[in-house]
């Protein structure tokens, strides 16, 4: 096992903060053990140190948040750096989130998803290490991989070190999808790797040290805190809501086959307390039974896709999750079903329709995946053609591993 530095991400978070929903999955987590609750292993690399951390909601020991628990440990923390959704995790998806001060703390919180994505040389001039604790959920739509490499940049552009305490990846059993061609890079897919990559953060930060992947292909100097007792195998059951519509385990464990459609004229729950677990439109009346309607919550989603329309489609809330784990595949045969069905094919995946929607080329990572499914195109036919570049990603992956 390697360990290397790394930089802590830490949105404030606090005992009282929201507990996700277990559902279809084992809530024991068999004793694993994250980065931050091993402070023995980490706290003779800051104390005495000006500590920047990168943090949200997810950040915590125990039930505390670790930004509370290294100050009353007399760690000198000089600045929160806050990703998307703020650093308490209660901004809408894409929502700039602006500068403040914590009121508990008095600590400076930056963001890096506002004016800025990146700490500059100014911003890292008082501070001797940073730490980076942000919850991951294994898939390249999640832009906490892509916040981790702009913070290595800067690092390194600043001569930091970074410290990863790591998580474990409630994903991590799957592996798949099209490697993302790079032709569709954006900020919802930064890097060649399949829609769900199998990786903790720190496996991820290796990888993109190693393969080249930072700005000017230049290495950040990290430090790792593993996490312990754990393989990617492993069932974990995330404490708190990594984001505002992963609110349950099972959205979180459908998410990367729920999350496709982003990229078409459906609602997928946003605008609902079950996001990602359901799916319809008002086009399905008549098709499906089951309905809900999209509103708008702050926090969540002001402005979902179908806003006060009663949407017709299907319901996931139940669904055996553990066919995904036993089948280690992403399930298309949702988004193929509901394209099938669909009275305005011409419609389906049209971003032009709303501003909420993505193409479904930057969604998915390819090309030809649109055409494909408006050809009706077997699944085992369109993923033969992904299958050479995520047999080399998987090949690739295994140079970066800290965990089995």
């Amino acid at each position: 096992m390697k360990l290397f530095s790394l930089l802590a991400v830490v949105t404030l978070l606090f005992s009282c903060s929201p507990k996700i929903k277990a559902t279809n999955i084992d809530t024991t987590n068999s004793g694993i053990k994250t980065g931050a609750e091993q402070t023995e292993l980490y706290l003779p690399l800051i104390k005495g140190k000006r500590v920047a951390i990168m943090a949200n909601q997810t950040s915590i020991i125990g039930k505390k948040h670790l930004v509370d628990s290294l100050q009353k440990l007399g760690i000198n923390i000089v600045k929160v750096f806050g990703p998307e959704h703020g650093f308490r995790g209660n901004a809408s998806a894409g929502a700039h989130v602006a500068n403040e001060i914590d009121k508990s703390t008095g600590i400076p919180i930056i963001s890096l998803y506002g004016k800025k994505n990146k700490p500059s040389k100014e911003d890292l001039a008082d501070v001797d290490i940073l730490i980076y604790d942000l919850q991951d959920v294994g898939v390249r739509f999640y832009t906490n991989i892509n916040a981790l490499s702009r913070l290595m940049e800067a690092c390194e552009e600043s001569k930091k070190t970074l410290l990863i305490l790591d998580r474990p990846n409630p994903n991590g059993y799957l592996i798949d999808g099209p490697v993302l061609d790079m032709k569709y890079k954006s900020g919802i897919g930064m890097f060649p790797i399949p829609m769900s990559h199998g990786l903790t953060v720190a496996e991820f930060a290796q990888m993109a040290n190693g393969e080249g992947w930072l700005k000017n292909k230049v290495k950040a100097d990290l430090k790792i805190i593993p996490v312990a007792n754990y393989n990617h195998d492993m069932a974990y059951t995330l404490p708190v809501p990594p984001s505002p519509n992963l609110n349950t385990q099972q959205a979180i464990l459908l998410y990367p086959s729920v999350c496709m459609f982003e990229g078409v004229y459906v609602n997928h729950g946003r605008g609902t307390y079950n996001p990602f677990t359901i799916l319809g439109s008002p086009a399905y009346k008549g098709i499906y039974s089951f309905s809900f309607t999209p509103k708008s919550i702050k926090g969540m989603a002001e402005t979902p896709i179908f806003m006060d329309e009663v949407c017709y489609g299907i319901d996931l809330r139940n669904y055996d999750t553990q066919k995904l784990v036993k089948s280690k595949k992403i399930n298309f045969e949702w988004i193929m079903e509901l394209y099938k069905v669909h009275p305005k094919k011409e419609q389906f995946f049209e971003s032009k329709f709303s501003n909420q929607m993505n193409n479904i080329e930057i969604q998915i990572g390819r090309g030809d995946f649109r055409q494909q499914i408006i050809d009706g195109v077997p699944i085992e036919t369109i993923r033969a053609g992904w299958e050479p570049g995520l047999k080399a990603y998987k090949e690739m992956r295994k140079k970066y591993l800290i965990y089995p």
